[in-house]
């Protein structure tokens, strides 16, 4: 039997992420995490990642279209990384540049293949 606490608990926010190879995972993020450190400990791709620090771009994401506008746009810094990629699209953003807010539930989006 559940305690009345835990029914008053929200449910889990989630994201669904597509993997290099095509599999789809949905996960649950941490609130105020960056998006890059989420994937990174779900085991998606994310290992050998910069940190944060805008120095490397592995963690290059395509945000599904539903979304692309309803989480903060690239800073010109993150543009700037972009632009140094090969294959860059509208879509494209660097997921250690995105802080997860729980307003985000139901994000969807790729991991970019490498080159």
């Amino acid at each position: 039997m559940r305690s009345a606490e835990a029914s008053l608990e929200k449910p889990a926010t989630k994201v669904r992420v597509e993997d290099r190879i095509g599999v789809v995972h949905e996960v649950e993020p941490v609130e105020g995490w960056r998006l890059m450190e989420i994937l990174r400990d779900y085991g998606l791709g994310m290992e050998n990642t910069c940190g944060g620090a805008l120095a490397c771009a592995e963690c290059h994401v395509l945000i599904d279209s539903e979304w692309v506008g309803k989480i903060p746009a690239p800073r010109e810094d993150e543009l700037e990384k972009l632009d140094e990629l090969p294959l860059v699209f509208e879509n494209s953003r660097l997921s250690c540049q995105i802080i997860w807010s729980d307003e985000y539930d139901g994000l969807r989006l790729t991991i970019a293949k490498g080159v």
